[in-house]
């Protein structure tokens, strides 16, 4: 396993060797709104955003990471989405991560959410039946699975509250709305 001699007798690509499957799989370097940026206005981007500083506006990204001290008043649609900070708006994402110091106000649209104690949503929360997805030819516009959400006829701020402020560490993948 770590001797010098190679012992696969596969055909496959070392690794490093550039290919398309190895790009695809390794993470792209975020573009970075610094903590004492402030935007006005909308952003789209095909790749990672990183979200330190405020933004007041709606963005879309592949991936948005908003920080602990960053704040986002707008519509955040992505296919994966981790929020450290605040977020005042909708998000509507296949994942997202709310981490204890994370306060949303405003809906959130996922197939899977994972939120830690302490984390704080005032908002509904609606399964997605379609993944968001955010290709380069999207990033200009609404990702694919981007359109309103729905809760299908069923209530869910009522029951969605108590799950969002429990005080142990818990994954609301299994919520259904």
């Amino acid at each position: 396993m770590f001797s010098k001699g190679s012992k696969s007798t596969s055909g496959a690509a070392p690794a490093g060797s550039g290919t398309s499957s190895e790009a695809a799989a390794s993470p792209a370097t975020p573009s970075i709104i610094s903590a004492d940026l402030k935007i006005v206005g909308n952003l789209a981007s095909a790749g990672d955003l990183q979200i330190d500083g405020t933004v007041e506006g709606d963005i879309t990204s592949r991936r948005v990471t908003v920080g602990q001290g960053a704040l986002v008043q707008g519509a955040i649609l992505a296919t994966n989405v981790r929020v450290y900070g605040r977020v005042a708006g909708e998000i509507k994402a296949t994942e997202v991560t709310l981490a204890k110091t994370a306060r949303v106000d405003g809906d959130i649209g996922h197939q899977s959410i994972e939120m830690e104690a302490g984390a704080s949503v005032s908002g509904r929360l609606t399964r997605l039946e379609k993944p968001v997805g955010v290709s380069a030819s999207s990033a200009g516009g609404r990702p694919s699975g981007a359109g309103p959400v729905s809760s299908g006829g069923a209530s869910p701020g009522v029951g969605a509250a108590p799950a969002a402020n429990a005080s142990s560490s818990q994954s609301a993948g299994g919520y259904r709305a």
